[in-house]
């Protein structure tokens, strides 16, 4: 289901499984790996990536409303995810090898940088057209990540922006043919292996403060 594998010195975390929505036994995974990773000493950088035509689709709402999670505490175990991303205590790059949906996006601007496949694939936040609430922590790292009226764009007109939009709206910073996303991202990460080190996840996290206290929020009703 997921995986990582090193190259040099850039880890890559492959997630798949079909979709790569977030289903209980990928947030175990996912939790695993990101332990995994950090315990690697000296210099790393960390990509992450999908397969076939999705990165990850986000949420598993089947799971979510099939009665056997509370919703609040699924949630909560998704946000922490993106938290430890967020803070990783090395360069992070998404390598968008397709669609972006949902928490999928979310996990996307956690990391430091995207690169997004240029011809197929959509980065969206549809819960205005689900008639979902976002929790608050996904508000305030979409607002801290993204300029503001894209942050505004985003969450409001539920877009599906391709790479090529993506990238106008700065919400990717680069695109790439199929074949060279994770070539492209994992050349990127290694040219910043060096910079690993563990106050970067102090210096993250005070960069973030009021994203990281939402994302650890109660989710209001």
């Amino acid at each position: 289901m997921l995986e990582l594998q090193k190259e040099g010195e850039v880890l890559i975390l492959r997630m798949d499984a079909g979709e790569n929505r977030f289903s209980a036994e990928a947030i175990r995974c996912w939790n695993e790996l990101l332990d995994e990773a950090d315990a690697v000493t000296g210099n790393k950088a960390l990509v992450t990536t999908g397969s076939g035509k999705f990165y990850s689709n986000g949420l598993d709402l089947e799971y979510m409303q099939s009665g056997d999670v509370e919703p609040a505490a699924y949630i909560g175990s998704v946000l922490a995810i993106m938290a430890r991303v967020l803070t990783f205590p090395a360069v992070t790059v998404a390598a968008m090898n397709g669609h972006a949906f949902g928490a999928g996006a979310q996990i996307a601007l956690a990391h430091d940088y995207r690169v997004m496949r240029g011809d197929r694939g959509y980065f969206c936040m549809p819960e205005i057209d689900l008639g979902m609430p976002l929790h608050p922590g996904m508000t305030a790292l979409i607002q801290a990540r993204l300029p503001i009226q894209t942050a505004h764009e985003v969450i409001v007109t539920g877009t599906r922006y391709p790479g090529p939009l993506a990238l106008e709206r700065s919400i990717v910073d680069r695109v790439a043919d199929e074949a060279e996303v994770v070539s492209s991202a994992t050349e990127w990460a290694a040219s910043l292996a060096a910079k690993a080190a563990p106050v970067m996840s102090r210096l993250k996290a005070e960069a973030y403060p009021q994203v990281l206290a939402a994302l650890n929020a109660q989710m209001k009703s």
